[in-house]
């Protein structure tokens, strides 16, 4: 059920009108009712995958909580020293620990097999091929769940916060099921935390006009983006990126930009919809964007962009992973043969690198998401280690990073540097998107960038105009979000402007909304994930 269909709109208004009308204290179960609904319309098999997740979560993090309570009691009832409740607290950190990585391991077999399972499969008969063999491994038709890779994410965060003592185990296997399968952010996210979205999902949530507005423009905001810019684009970058011999030089560059506007449209708007699906029934997400574009360096950019993603491989892979024994004995050996300098950054780096590779690989089952995860790993280092040179030169011209224009640049390097790292995202192979980036340089020619040419991209003149507009329209959005919320400032307004411009957005969306045949929208870029 895509975000973007009549079933989903119609499916929306009727959980909306029946949480409203039935008694408060059941509106977490039609949430949970609507939800396991939604993810059975994708597919017979694929509850039985979230019910998996939702069970071994659940009870590990029972019997975690369990072992907690056992130690405190066994502690209170017993008189030891020191090193004797120390021996003790140990074996219990051991017991959870086993019970943990038990559950973490079968749930990310199964992700792993079912997502990357025929990727594997492809690399061994590639490498069978080129021993000589005329042996092949036969692929598995295998299902694989929507949003599982969110999902499994989000359950395994809860595991390792309850593991950590971060938060209290939920004991109602209901509402946590809630929390694993909420339908808004099924699809693609964001990656909730327990201790977060658990504070408004099991309210009660009294009819809000207000916060219920809200939650629509938001919605609205989002069929914009997704509808009007994203899926317009959509024709001229499979183009650009599905025939790379024809469209190089200017055209890759071009293509760089279409598709940045495009990701950003289609990702963000999807996120709307689910932040706003989720405010109409008093449910709050927290934000997954903050301006990306705005970004004046690789780093700041992913503080920004996918900030879920991001503080979820941050929190729970690189921060253990940095402090983990392995990378203790990395830093010694490092130190001791080739000294303090290297010594001092050797965890960090197999730490970043690592983290990045998982990220490219959580992406997807291909060598592209792998090469853009560890580029991604590279360029940040490479930034880290230029640091120094990065102060001499402000250094040297004190005022430059005062001036507007140098914040521009920083801008725009920060966003072409991007667009260069996404080659690995839209073209169909690592050897390709190679070679585009290096006809961009070779065979640049700004000739080939002709009206003529531009309208084999199967948009109109009129089709540019309307994505120049909407592009436009999300900058000055972006803008006064600087300030403060854009519905807070509409809401400031007389009443008169403020239907006016929601009505604008309405008709903007049925009027110049990209639909393909039948009337439906292609899928979010994002869902494959």
């Amino acid at each position: 059920m895509l975000f973007t269909s009549y079933e989903f709109v119609g499916f929306l208004l009727v959980c909306f009108f029946l949480y409203y009308l039935i008694p408060k204290r059941f509106q977490w179960i039609l949430l949970l009712i609507a939800s396991w609904y939604f993810y059975f319309q994708g597919g017979v098999w694929y509850p039985l995958f979230l019910f998996f997740t939702s069970l071994t979560v659940y009870l590990t993090g029972r019997r975690l909580a369990q072992i907690g309570q056992e130690q405190e009691a066994y502690l209170r009832q017993h008189q030891m020293d020191r090193d004797e409740k120390k021996a003790y607290k140990k074996s219990i950190k051991a017991r959870m620990k086993r019970w943990m990585l038990l559950c973490l391991l079968a749930n990310l077999a199964v992700l792993a097999v079912l997502k990357y399972c025929n990727f594997a499969i492809e690399n061994i008969n590639r490498l069978l091929y080129i021993a000589g063999t005329e042996y092949e491994i036969t692929y598995l038709d295998l299902l694989l769940p929507i949003g599982i890779s969110f999902y499994t994410f989000q359950a395994l965060g809860y595991l390792l916060d309850v593991y950590w003592q971060k938060i209290p185990a939920q004991k109602n296997f209901f509402k946590f099921a809630l929390f694993l399968s909420f339908f808004p952010q099924m699809s693609q996210g964001p990656i909730s935390r327990y201790s977060d979205l658990s504070q408004t999902l099991y309210e009660e949530h009294a009819f809000d006009w207000r916060n219920i507005r809200f939650g629509l423009e938001r919605i609205l905001w989002g069929y914009f983006k997704k509808l009007v810019i994203a899926d317009r684009l959509y024709p001229a970058v499979s183009y650009i990126t599905g025939d790379p011999e024809y469209y190089t030089g200017a055209f890759v560059f071009v293509g760089i930009i279409f598709y940045a506007v495009q990701l950003y449209a289609d990702f963000t708007g999807g996120i709307d919809i689910t932040i706003g699906a989720a405010q109409v029934f008093g449910v709050r997400i927290r934000e997954n964007f903050e301006r990306p574009f705005f970004a004046k360096n690789i780093e700041e950019y992913w503080r920004r962009w996918h900030i879920s993603m991001g503080t979820w491989f941050r929190d729970y892979v690189f921060y253990p992973l940095s402090l983990s024994r392995p990378m203790k004995n990395l830093t010694t050996f490092t130190r001791k043969h080739f000294g303090i300098k290297i010594g001092k950054r050797s965890a960090v780096y197999a730490s970043t690198l690592t983290v990045w590779l998982a990220t490219g690989i959580w992406h997807g089952a291909s060598w592209n998401y792998v090469m853009w995860g560890l580029m991604n790993g590279v360029v940040i280092l490479a930034s880290q280690e230029l640091e120094p040179l990065y102060k001499r030169f402000h250094k040297r011209f004190p005022g430059l990073k005062e001036k507007r224009a140098y914040a521009a640049f920083e801008t725009v390097r920060t966003f072409l540097l991007m667009g260069c790292l996404r080659l690995f995202d839209n073209y169909q192979d690592v050897k390709t998107a190679f070679g585009a980036f290096l006809h961009m340089f070779t065979q640049f020619d700004l000739s080939m960038l002709n009206a003529e040419e531009f309208s084999y991209l199967d948009l109109t003149g009129a089709d540019y105009l309307i994505v120049l507009f909407g592009a436009l329209l999300m900058f000055a959005v972006s803008m006064i979000q600087r300030r403060g919320s854009v519905r807070e400032y509409i809401a400031a307004k007389p009443y008169p402007v403020r239907y006016m411009v929601f009505a604008l957005l309405f008709f903007s969306v049925i009027l110049f909304g990209a639909y393909g045949i039948g009337y439906d929208s292609s899928q979010f870029i994002y869902n494959q994930f």
